[in-house]
Formats: structure tokens, sequence, C-alpha cells
């Protein structure tokens, strides 16, 4: 499959999900990453006007689980998300986010990937880890 078809196969996918409900959209992809973006509006503010940690995570694990699929074989295996951690270092009101997902561990039954989100300035908004595990199905 070659870059377009992996990123339409992972939008087509997220239609009546919560990636379509925040307009997450899968943007780039290559050997060892996946990155996707995200409009920051008053759809994912918190009370004072800012990007909600919230939205900002379910980007973050929107992107680490989906880059798991590269390493597995979904015909037989799927994946779950088991801890997230970020650190929000700078706040965003109005705009894009871009979070980036690069693999650190790629084991039999977990892995391990830093999540950094960005806005269109490259500044750095949040930084998360996640850890997948693989399941298989029944």
């Amino acid at each position: 499959m070659n870059k377009s078809e992996i990123l339409k196969g992972f939008n087509k996918k997220s239609a009546n999900t919560l990636m379509e409900t925040l307009d997450i959209e899968y943007i780039d992809v290559g050997e060892d990453f996946l990155t996707a973006k995200m409009p920051v509006n008053s759809r994912v503010h918190q009370p004072y006007g800012q990007l909600h940690g919230g939205a900002t995570a379910a980007l973050a694990e929107s992107v680490g689980s989906a880059a798991s699929h590269f390493f597995i074989d979904g015909d037989k295996q799927f994946i779950n998300g088991i801890e997230l951690t970020i650190n929000h270092i700078k706040s965003k009101k109005e705009g894009e986010v871009f979070a980036t997902a690069r693999n650190i561990h790629k084991g039999r039954s977990t892995h391990l990937w830093e999540v950094r989100i960005v806005d269109e300035m490259e500044q750095l908004i949040s930084i998360c880890k996640m850890t997948n595990i693989v399941l298989q199905k029944k």
C-alpha cells in the first residue's frame, strides 16, 4: 500500500467515531511515524477558551493506537491502549495542532509510543507516552 492509501484507510475508519467528532485527520505517515492534525476551536475548548487537555489526550491516543496497526496482523490481532501519560506544556486557543507518534518499543504483546503534539509553528504543546497491548481476536 502506498502512503495515500494508508492515510485514506485510517481516515475512513474514523467515520462515526470520536476522531470524526473532534475533526482528527491523519495527514502523514512514514516508516517510523504517523501524524494527525486537529483543529483548535470552541468545540475542543475548556471553559477558559483554551484547548482542553482531554481533547489533546484523545488526539494522542488516536494516533498512538492507529500507529500500532502497522505492527500487527489485523486479521488475527487488535490493539487496546492500556496506559496514557501526557504533559501539557503550552496552551493553545485557535489554529491547529499536529500529533506525531514514534515507536519506542515494538514487542509481541506491547508497543510503546512517544506522541509529540505541536502547533503550526512547531512549538511543543503536549508530550505523551502511550502503551498499547496486542490482543488476539477470538
